[in-house]
């Protein structure tokens, strides 16, 4: 895929920059699905994370040009500049961690080793250099994806800084003098098969990248996990406590059809590819279905409390870590919460409806109780009991979820047990009450990035806009607060749209009993810099009500009210010369002294474009 971008640099038009966009996004996943060895694993990973991080910007730069396709804007030369250089340094970090890849020397010190991290220290400058040069402006990038960058840009400024007090050779040829036979020709080829696969799919790329980057995310967090605890001289471990795709110690082992056993984020992984048959023994698999090994599974915990390796969960020994770092013997909690999770699969109604409501009211109360419960393979049984026609049990146990989901490891383990699709089969027919905690669930596992997209993919949004529109008002703020979080992506927001939201946040800002009006102008505010979104706000006249919002509101509200106007009146002549004749820069001038930090910013924006 070298010279993606030969044949569209010297054009101009927003068509080209969305291929152009495509063709970075694609670039990233190509990235996000290498594989590192053991020698440069730590390297490699840190800066698959800070690549997987760009994804959040490039689709809304993808999102920004497919809106504005139909318009006739021309781009300056600097556009083409900036998606070169970012191109080009996608490109030697896609080598180098290809390269870093194939090394398979025990000698850090040796030369090739020396080339290597002289050249991670070459793409962090680059890749730091490159995003600097991206016009936010131009693309309209949402505050919160601007932070991310600044972290991301912050990070690999501190890598290149760290690789240089290394003392390493010089970095601005070091790429040069990498050989191209040292190269991992397999995994370029696994890389491209990968791509192909996805971009044929049915599926739409935007999931499917997302579940490459919540692959390779889930990965990482494992081999630094497991990494931060060996020592110089690491304990060998035991063959059968080995992953047989990714040849590490298994956390979560779960069994397939063919007996064989395999880490599950892996194993699902494999299956999510379209992959029908059993990795190891090539035997086709008559189900997809995947059963806990507990027994390995509690074989590798004993294995690393002898060996004080610490597991995710934070059990060792049989003990608890606190949030203080010390431990407390968890042993008989344990051993009860083990019996409950046993009790979810009773045949007797009556025992399974007390065993979830105990683990609802456990979940509720402590972090630790959610660690041990998630140990104990309760979040699969759970799961399973979403589908019941019983009102209370699928109540119980979509709020235990939702508790269970509060501890940020749980979130994928929620995630890899196929919850989503149960979530919102819950969400769209379940009772008020299993309804308003299914929002709040999807919003809890919207925490994590690399879930946003699935999430919208899976059918939540339209699902959510409906409980904004119909449901009580705790489950209005809870559908809210989801559609909110979701709808940081342009591709949720497009969504969001077609679902009818904006007819349903205008009437919410019309109805002066309503409560929501802060949370429907919160959403508008995230939603404006869409151009189907932006349309559908103009032709309903929402202008003076904004402007209404600016002279009258709470300092939130006047905030976001600023906040939606900004987008609506960028490069709209007739939204500025609207506004001007309602008179908003008299508030404007007023927010932009005594508003908040961010409405200071959006006044002092808007009264630029006013020319006031």
């Amino acid at each position: 895929m070298a010279g993606g971008l030969a044949s569209s640099s010297s054009s101009s038009s927003v068509q080209g920059g969305e291929a152009s966009a495509a063709f970075l996004l694609r670039l990233v996943l190509e990235i996000v699905s290498a594989y590192a060895n053991a020698v440069f694993k730590k390297d490699c990973t840190n800066l698959v994370r800070m690549i997987a991080h760009i994804t959040h910007l490039l689709e809304e730069i993808k999102g920004f040009l497919s809106s504005n396709h139909d318009h006739d804007h021309d781009h300056p030369s600097s556009s083409v500049s900036w998606l070169a250089d970012l191109e080009e340094a996608l490109q030697a970090a896609q080598r180098l961690l290809s390269v870093a890849s194939a090394h398979h020397s025990d000698h850090y010190s040796d030369e090739a080793a020396k080339r290597i991290s002289s050249q991670f220290q070459c793409v962090t400058w680059k890749l730091e250099t490159a995003l600097g040069k991206i016009p936010y402006d131009q693309f309209h990038i949402s505050e919160e994806v601007q932070e991310q960058v600044a972290l991301v840009r912050s990070q690999l400024r501190r890598a290149a800084e760290r690789y240089r007090s290394l003392n390493l050779p010089n970095c601005s040829n070091a790429e040069s003098r990498l050989p191209e036979k040292e190269c991992d020709r397999h995994a370029a080829d696994e890389a491209t098969k990968i791509l192909e696969r996805v971009t044929s799919d049915s599926t739409s790329f935007e999931v499917c990248l997302s579940n490459e980057l919540d692959s390779k995310v889930q990965q990482n967090v494992t081999s630094e996990g497991i990494e931060e605890t060996k020592k110089p001289d690491a304990v060998v471990i035991p063959d059968d406590f080995l992953c047989p795709i990714s040849l590490e110690l298994m956390r979560d082992p779960v069994v397939v059809a063919t007996g064989q056993t395999y880490e599950r984020s892996y194993i699902q992984r494999w299956i999510d590819s379209g992959n029908a048959t059993c990795p190891k023994t090539r035997q086709k698999l008559e189900d997809t279905t995947l059963t806990p090994n507990y027994v390995l599974r509690s074989l590798i915990n004993q294995w690393c409390a002898k060996h004080n390796i610490e597991q995710p969960s934070g059990i060792v020994k049989g003990r608890l870590k606190k949030s203080d770092g010390s431990f407390h013997d968890a042993s008989c909690d344990m051993a009860a919460i083990q019996a409950l999770v046993c009790k979810l699969s009773s045949r007797s109604i009556v025992e399974r409806k007390a065993a979830v409501a105990e683990i609802r009211s456990l979940s509720k109360s402590s972090t630790g109780n959610r660690i041990l419960i998630a140990d104990a393979g309760a979040i699969p049984v759970l799961v399973n009991l979403l589908t019941t026609d019983d009102v209370s049990l699928q109540e119980h146990a979509v709020t235990s979820i939702l508790n269970l989901s509060i501890f940020e490891n749980n979130k994928s383990l929620i995630m890899l047990a196929g919850a989503l699709p149960l979530i919102v089969h819950v969400l769209r027919a379940g009772s008020d009450e299993a309804r308003e905690n299914a929002a709040a669930t999807l919003f809890s596992l919207s925490l994590v990035d690399e879930n946003k997209l699935k999430i919208g993919a899976s059918g939540a949004i339209p699902a959510l806009v409906d409980l904004l529109q119909h449901g009580r008002t705790r489950g209005k703020k809870d559908a809210a607060t989801a559609l909110f979080s979701l709808c940081l992506y342009q591709v949720n927001k497009r969504m969001a749209v077609k679902a009818g939201i904006i007819e349903v946040l205008l009437k919410m800002l019309s109805d002066t009993r309503n409560c929501m009006v802060e949370e429907a102008l919160m959403i508008l505010s995230v939603l404006a810099s869409n151009h189907d979104a932006k349309s559908a706000m103009v032709k309903a006249s929402i202008i003076p009500v904004l402007v209404e919002f600016l002279r009258t509101g709470s300092p939130q509200t006047k905030e976001n009210a600023a906040a939606t106007l900004l987008p609506l009146c960028t490069r709209d002549a007739k939204n500025v010369a609207c506004i001007i004749r309602l008179g908003a820069d008299i508030h404007l001038r007023e927010l932009a002294k005594s508003g908040t930090e961010r409405a200071k910013r959006k006044a002092t924006s808007l009264l630029e474009y006013l020319g006031k």
